[in-house]
């Protein structure tokens, strides 16, 4: 008699979940940061607020943000002028361009880890797909499926309004699947684009000049499955161990609500000093059975949430200024991506000489709750070269 312990071990991977490919989009439309803030009042019919503006050029320029990617052009504002007034009804315009956009993007980003990873894309067994803009049912999951051409049986898991940490939430539910199903090879998008963020600017509001000057559209595509092919799959990074830790008594520091004028963001005074301050144990806790407590020794992918949270992390673990070069460097060229930053992070370091040689490396997303998601990364594609 075969038994249920037999059945498990056979269904099971035998190696650790593994990054085989990667690939990230924008949109066509590339803003400049340095001449945004006109841009941006003059679109919401806002210049007659000077000194408002003033404050934002002064956000705009402490950025560290050079350029960033919207879906959203001056055209597409003028046709849905409810988008362009502060707290105006608007909700039903901006579903209908994210439910269509959103999945595009996503397949744009898709199709290029696909292409690097070189396989019958029949070979993929599970979608997951992230997104903090739009609800709606059936998903950007299943409109991805259609868009790709994907397996009427592929495993779909949609995951809306994660925020910021979702690339970290996506990875970890791609190593658990990739690691309890033998053979499985896992689809992984997170695809954001600003049209359920962007918002006239106000004098009484002044959480929509933060995200005007931070956010910006993308998505990152990923492709996870244990024990790759000799020969065929070109292993990346290991994904050896996931944590997700809740920052007692923080949900106040970032958080959104969605209405009838759309999705408002959050953001506190004090979230860097919060991250900062509560990083370290995050990474103690899983970095122990490695015997590694020397964070300038490993490579770093994290989520690129603004300068100010990168400056107070360097500044709080004492990091040599190279070791957030990546994420610095996505930030600088797209802003703020919320779930789809940790992909392009991950991207940029695989493409450059940034940290070479390392063995050891740790991805962290974090956002609303407060939520942080660590993931230790094995270097298999340095290691091996």
């Amino acid at each position: 008699m075969v038994t249920v312990e037999e059945v498990r071990r056979a269904q099971r991977a035998e190696g650790p979940a593994t990054v085989l490919a990667i690939g990230t989009a924008t949109p066509l439309n590339c803003v400049d940061q340095s001449t945004y803030p006109d841009y941006f009042f003059r679109v919401t019919n806002s210049e007659h607020q000077t000194d408002l503006k003033e404050k934002f050029k002064r956000m705009c320029n402490g950025s560290m943000i050079e350029k960033r990617y919207m879906h959203l052009t001056e055209e597409i504002l003028k046709e849905n002028p409810s988008i362009c007034e502060h707290k105006a009804p608007s909700l039903g315009a901006r579903q209908e361009i994210a439910i269509v956009e959103v999945p595009k993007l996503g397949k744009e980003a898709a199709q290029k880890a696909i292409e690097e990873w070189g396989q019958p894309i029949s070979k993929i067994t599970h979608l997951v797909f992230c997104t903090t803009t739009g609800v709606d049912m059936p998903g950007a999951d299943y409109r991805l499926t259609e868009l790709l051409g994907l397996s009427p049986s592929i495993k779909r898991f949609m995951m809306y309004q994660q925020g910021c940490y979702g690339g970290g939430v996506v990875l970890r539910l791609a190593k658990d699947l990739a690691e309890n199903n033998k053979c499985a090879r896992v689809l992984a998008v997170c695809a954001e684009i600003t049209v359920a963020t962007f918002h006239g600017p106000s004098d009484t509001d002044l959480d929509v000049l933060v995200g005007q000057a931070l956010f910006g559209d993308g998505a990152g595509a990923i492709i996870i499955g244990s024990d790759p092919i000799a020969e065929v799959e070109r292993p990346l990074f290991e994904l050896v161990s996931a944590t997700q830790t809740l920052i007692p008594d923080t949900r106040y520091a970032v958080y959104g609500n969605t209405s009838e004028v759309g999705l408002t963001v959050h953001l506190h005074k004090d979230v860097s000093k919060l991250i900062s301050n509560n990083i370290e144990k995050s990474l103690t806790e899983i970095f122990e059975p490695l015997d590694i407590f020397d964070w300038n020794s490993i490579f770093w992918v994290v989520h690129a949430g603004g300068r100010a949270i990168l400056d107070q992390i360097e500044l709080k673990l004492g990091l040599k200024p190279e070791i957030l070069k990546a994420t610095r460097n996505v930030l600088s060229e797209y802003g703020n991506i919320a779930s789809a930053c940790v992909l392009f992070v991950l991207d940029e370091m695989r493409k450059g000489s940034i940290n070479e040689g390392l063995e050891w490396g740790v991805l962290v997303g974090f956002g609303p709750g407060l939520t942080i998601e660590t993931i230790v990364l094995h270097n298999v594609d340095k290691i091996h070269k």
